[in-house]
C-alpha cells in the first residue's frame, strides 16, 4: 500500500478524543434572553425575598453558562478552576471582614454623619409612603 493510501484511511488525530463538543450558542443566547426576561419580570412580582432569591439564582446560572460556554473554562486546566474557586473564597472572605464595618454608622475613632442622616430621613419618610397603599 502507499504512504498517500495510508494516509487516506488513517483516522485523524482529532478522532482520538482531542475533540470537544462546539456548543449551540443561538441555544445558550435564548437561555440567557429568558433568564433576563426573568430578572426583570421578577421584581414586579412585589415578593422581596422571591426577587432576590431569583435575582442572585439567575445571576449565578447566568455567569456559570457565560464562563462555561463562551470563556471556555471547561476546557482549560485544573489548575484554572482551582484558581477560580480560590478566588471566590477570597472574595467572600474579604466581604465578611469589610460588610460590618460599613454597615456601621460609627466606630472607636470616627461617625458617618452622613448615613445616619439618611437613615433618619427614610424612616421619617417610611410611614408616609405605606399610608398612600
Amino acid at each position: 500500500m502507499s504512504d498517500t493510501a495510508q494516509a487516506q484511511t488513517a483516522p485523524a488525530p482529532a478522532a482520538a478524543g482531542g475533540e470537544h463538543h462546539h456548543p449551540n450558542y443561538v441555544k445558550i443566547w435564548a437561555i440567557l434572553v429568558g433568564l433576563l426576561a426573568v430578572s426583570v419580570v421578577g421584581p414586579m412580582v412585589g415578593v422581596r425575598w422571591l426577587t432576590l432569591v431569583t435575582a442572585f439564582g439567575i445571576a449565578i446560572v447566568k455567569a456559570y453558562l457565560v464562563a462555561r460556554n463562551f470563556m471556555h473554562i471547561n476546557l482549560e486546566k485544573r489548575w484554572v478552576a482551582y484558581l477560580l474557586l480560590g478566588m471566590l473564597a477570597f472574595m467572600a472572605i474579604f466581604m465578611g471582614g469589610v460588610s460590618p464595618d460599613v454597615m456601621k454608622h460609627d466606630g472607636a475613632n470616627w461617625n458617618n454623619d452622613a448615613a445616619k442622616a439618611w437613615v433618619e430621613k427614610g424612616l421619617k419618610e417610611a410611614p408616609k409612603e405605606e399610608e398612600h397603599r
